[in-house]
């Protein structure tokens, strides 16, 4: 897919980019940072989930809120970046948090932005090196050009719920039991949006991988190209991945909701799905 690049060219042209470490763990958030210190890519700086690639929580705007323009600003520019800098961000393969980070660089309008293909993990199986140091780079100068039309609010959500004859398609990237209502382990209420489809973001993948751009058009095959698409998931994370699947197959008209479901049920009066087979 045209915003991946594997292991081998990194290697090659190491020099010539900014690599970013985006590591983590949910249910241990020093972990990523932990591992980045023991050994991570040669030249990488790390980005931290909830300190970086999110704002505080408040009441309403999900577990994870984007982090604030000035915010990301300052961490780009702290590590050097420019707003002429080629970047590669990776986590371990998963996807999700190289793809919240690919998906931030994009909405803030940096374009040359792009995901390791398979990760750490997939560095490591190649035997590339790793080092353990940190670097220091001079500090940058980075600017924001905020692309508002990759993101819809509660209100749009809202709209699209109680108007379902508009035709936008809410996709819940979850776990099929957590769409379902059968088990909510984070959020304190279970089922999802009404009217959301399943598209479990895990099917991106195949063995750490993203697949390949037939495939993804194959997932979505259902929905026209210039159909209006939200996509969510618990708190934004997990459906970055389906956001840049759906781009990548050519859908046109594509946003995120970054609050997710958890910035949806935080609104008391807004309904909750289930829907057993």
């Amino acid at each position: 897919m045209n915003s991946l690049v594997n292991v081998e060219w990194l290697f090659q042209h190491l020099k010539d980019v900014r690599v970013i470490d985006c590591r983590f763990n949910l249910a241990k958030p020093e972990e990523g940072i932990e591992q980045y210190r023991i050994g991570h890519i040669p030249g990488a700086v790390y980005y931290h989930l909830e300190q970086d690639l999110s704002s505080k929580v408040e009441k309403h705007g999900g577990r994870h809120p984007l982090p604030l323009a000035e915010q990301f600003v300052q961490k780009a520019e702290a590590v050097g970046l420019t707003n002429d800098t080629k970047i590669v961000v990776y986590d371990n393969g998963e996807g999700s948090f190289a793809a919240r980070c690919w998906w931030l660089f994009h909405y803030f309008g940096h374009e040359q932005v792009y995901i390791l293909d398979g990760g750490y993990n997939e560095w490591l199986a190649s035997d590339y090196p790793t080092e353990s140091n940190v670097q220091a780079f001079e500090h940058g100068h980075f600017t924001v050009n905020i692309h508002s039309d990759m993101v819809a609010d509660y209100k749009q959500v809202k709209e699209a719920v109680e108007y379902p004859n508009n035709e936008v398609v809410l996709i819940d990237s979850r776990e099929e039991k957590r769409y379902l209502g059968l088990i909510e382990p984070i959020d304190k209420k279970a089922g999802h949006i009404p009217g959301a489809i399943n598209k479990v973001w895990l099917d991106t993948l195949s063995n750490g991988k993203f697949k390949s751009i037939d495939e993804q058009k194959q997932r979505f095959s259902e929905m026209e190209k210039d159909q209006p698409i939200i996509v969510y998931c618990g708190s934004g994370i997990t459906a970055s991945p389906n956001y840049l699947a759906l781009k990548e197959a050519g859908y046109k008209n594509v946003k995120l909701y970054p609050g997710s479901f958890s910035d949806w049920i935080s609104y008391e009066e807004h309904p909750v799905a289930t829907k057993m087979k």
